[in-house]
């Protein structure tokens, strides 16, 4: 394959080509990154057009970061194994703030209070106040990435509600997945809707080895591409052709940016790796053209701010963001 015929693909796997239900687009690309609920629900609307959230969760996954995904993946995403990338508040035992048993306290009342309607983070925190939670306790009872919360949503009691406001709901009966099968699903997922990439790019996607990837890929009926002296592997599905988008609003973390080792992505030079991939470790929204990183956006107050590292044509900038926004937005090129 050409560098083109790559990037046409990936476009396609990505769903960036032809819109696809939310429900096949939170599968296909393990999850989408949700950090910032705002940057995930734009990820999953330039990828289905229409969202639909009903049936969607949102939890730590990948990475140890937070993601949307399916409801009905609850048992892959948390299967048996995984690397949790805990640290010690983001689990049921002791820690600096909080004893074992105290937190064994919490939890269960934590827990009660969601199955009865209690779901808000700020009420569950005043609860755990008037139930003799101090200070000190909070710290790791609800520790602001993770916590308490976080330890009961590893282990599939609770899961967050998908919006903005803070909330949780508790998860349906599961069964984990082992780890093995799960994790050659997800490699499956990768290598089908990512692909072609190489080894060291799912490495980089799902936080593991390349020795682990590859052996899954020898389990896999994976077939393989050069580019630039590197193998990248793909599986062999049905995708739709097309040419190249004349202008894409990427979301922040997008899938597209996250999903390869990023000084190697074919979407995004080299030399304006810094631009995207800040030293603050934000994942910045991108402006693809033509398949190609141009630049960077941000919208404030209706207002569409576009950050340009390429020369480039604003009409199609403007076009795009009318089909995607209306023509209500005001755009500025800094």
């Amino acid at each position: 394959m050409t560098l083109e015929e790559i990037k046409l693909r990936r476009l396609a796997g990505h769903h960036l080509l032809a819109p696809e239900n939310t429900q096949t687009v939170v599968k296909d690309l393990c999850g989408v990154q949700a950090q910032f609920l705002s940057h995930g629900l734009h990820g999953l609307s330039i990828r289905c057009g229409e969202v639909n959230t009903q049936d969607l969760v949102k939890s730590w996954t990948n990475r140890g970061t937070m993601h949307l995904f399916s409801v009905d993946d609850l048992s892959l995403f948390l299967h048996e194994g995984r690397s949790h990338f805990l640290r010690p508040v983001d689990t049921l035992d002791s820690d600096a703030y909080l004893s074992g048993s105290r937190k064994a306290y919490f939890a269960d009342l934590i827990i009660d209070a969601v199955s009865q309607g209690t779901q808000e983070r700020e009420a569950l925190k005043s609860l755990c106040e008037t139930a003799g939670m101090t200070d000190s306790e909070s710290k790791s009872l609800f520790d602001p990435w993770g916590g308490v919360i976080r330890a009961l949503c590893e282990t599939g009691k609770l899961c967050h509600k998908v919006q903005e406001k803070k909330a949780y709901q508790l998860c349906p009966a599961f069964e984990p997945m082992e780890k093995e099968p799960a994790r050659l699903e997800l490699a499956r997922r990768y290598f089908t809707h990512y692909g072609p990439a190489t080894a060291k790019d799912a490495a980089y996607f799902f936080g593991t080895t390349q020795a682990e990837i590859k052996r899954h890929l020898k389990q896999l009926p994976v077939m393989a591409t050069r580019l630039n002296g590197r193998d990248c592997f793909y599986m062999e599905q049905d995708l739709p052709t097309g040419q190249f988008p004349a202008c894409l609003f990427l979301a922040g973390f997008d899938q597209l940016m996250l999903g390869y080792e990023k000084t190697e992505s074919l979407f995004l030079p080299a030399e304006s790796t810094r631009d995207i991939f800040t030293r603050a470790g934000i994942v910045r929204p991108v402006v693809l053209i033509n398949g190609c990183t141009a630049g960077w956006w941000s919208l404030k107050n209706r207002k569409l701010m576009i950050t340009l590292f390429s020369p480039v044509d604003p009409a199609a900038i403007s076009e795009a963001a009318a089909r995607l926004w209306g023509d209500s937005k005001q755009i500025a090129f800094l």
